[in-house]
C-alpha cells in the first residue's frame, strides 16, 4: 500500500486553473459510472484559486462521494485503503485544526454500519497507532478514538478498548507537562525527571539489550543536532529502565555513553501506574525546560529535525 499521494497529482488538484472546470466535469461523470472500482475525489470549485483554499476544501469534502453503507468497499483495499492513506497524507498540508475536524467528520459519516466503521477504525489503528507504522500520529488518532466512544453502532463492550487508549493518549500529550517520576542511579542516589535542569530533556525509556534499543542508542550518538545541543549543555539525555531486572540493566550500562543520566525505576512506578504509554520500547520524548512535552513517542530522526 502506497503511503503518500503522487506529488504531481496533488499539485494538479490544488493548483488547477479555472479553465479546467469543464474538463473536470467530464472526468467526474466518467468516474462516477464505476464507483465500485474507483474512488472519486470531490470537484473543487473553480473560485477557490489558491493552493491553501483548494487544500482546505479537498480535506473537508474528500469523502463526499463515498457511500459508507456499501459494504462491498471493505473488500477493495486498493480503492478504500489507498484512499484513506492518501487522505491522511493530505492532512499534513493543512492546519492541524482543519485536519482534526476533517477526521471527525469522516468518521461521523462512517458511523452507519458496524462492519464498515470497524474497517476504517482498523485502518486508523494500523497507520496512526501501530508503533511500527511510519505514519503513526497520536494527535490524528485521538479524534478516531473519540468517534469510537461516541459511535451509535458500537456497544459498550466494544468501547472499552478505545476508552483505555484514549486515557493513555491524554497522558503526556504534546503541549502538556510530562508526568514526573523518581529514578535511581547505579550509586543508589535518587533523582527526578523535573530535577533535570536543561533547555531540553530527551527522555529515553528503554529496555537494555533489546535490538531496537541498541539501534536507538547508536542513532542518538550520531544525530548531529542532538549532539550539538548536548555538547552545548542545552540538552540532557535521561535514559530510564522501567522494568524489574536490575542485574540486566547493570550488565548493559557500558552500552550507554557515560555522559548520559542513566537510571532505573526502583519502585516500578512508571510501569505499575501507567505513567507513560509503553506500547513500544524504546520510547522517546522531547521536553522543554519546564518539562512540557514537545514531541511524544518520537523517532530519533524526528527529534533531530525538530532541534535543527
Amino acid at each position: 500500500m502506497k503511503t503518500s499521494l503522487n506529488i504531481f497529482l496533488l499539485f494538479l488538484i490544488l493548483c488547477a486553473s479555472c479553465g479546467s472546470r469543464k474538463a473536470n466535469d467530464n472526468k467526474e461523470t466518467a468516474v462516477q459510472a464505476d464507483t465500485v472500482k474507483k474512488f472519486t475525489l470531490p470537484l473543487i470549485p473553480a473560485m477557490l484559486n489558491t493552493p491553501e483554499l483548494r487544500a482546505d476544501y479537498l480535506v473537508r469534502h474528500y469523502w463526499d462521494n463515498m457511500d459508507f453503507t456499501d459494504t462491498t468497499y471493505i473488500n477493495l483495499p486498493d480503492v478504500t485503503e489507498q484512499a484513506w492513506v492518501d487522505f491522511i497524507d493530505i492532512l499534513k498540508i493543512v492546519p492541524d485544526t482543519t485536519a482534526i475536524a476533517a477526521i471527525k467528520q469522516m468518521y461521523k459519516m462512517a458511523d452507519q454500519k458496524k462492519v464498515v466503521f470497524f474497517y476504517y477504525t482498523d485502518l486508523a489503528e494500523k497507520y496512526l497507532y501501530d508503533p511500527n507504522s511510519p505514519m503513526r500520529n497520536e494527535e490524528f488518532y485521538i479524534p478516531v478514538l473519540d468517534a469510537m466512544l461516541e459511535s451509535k453502532v458500537l456497544n459498550d463492550t466494544e468501547k472499552i478498548l478505545p476508552q483505555g487508549r484514549r486515557e493513555l493518549a491524554e497522558q503526556n500529550r504534546i503541549g502538556r507537562p510530562a508526568e514526573d517520576f523518581t529514578y535511581t542511579l547505579l550509586s543508589g542516589k535518587n533523582g527526578t525527571l523535573y530535577g533535570v535542569k536543561a533547555k531540553y530533556t530527551l527522555l529515553f525509556i528503554n529496555n537494555p539489550g533489546c535490538h531496537a534499543c541498541e539501534e536507538g542508542i547508536e542513532a542518538l550518538k550520531q544525530a548531529p543536532a542532538i549532539n550539538k545541543e548536548f555538547a552545548a549543555g542545552s540538552l540532557k539525555i535521561l535514559a530510564i529502565y522501567p522494568d524489574e531486572d536490575k542485574e540486566e540493566w547493570e550488565r548493559h550500562l557500558p552500552d550507554f555513553p557515560k555522559e548520559w543520566i542513566n537510571g532505573y525505576d526502583k519502585k516500578l512506578v512508571i510501569k505499575e501506574k501507567n505513567l507513560y504509554d509503553l506500547k513500544a520500547i524504546p520510547t522517546l520524548y522531547l521536553l522543554d525546560k519546564d518539562k512540557k512535552v514537545l514531541l511524544k513517542d518520537a523517532t530519533v530522526a524526528q527529534i533531530d529535525q525538530y532541534l535543527q
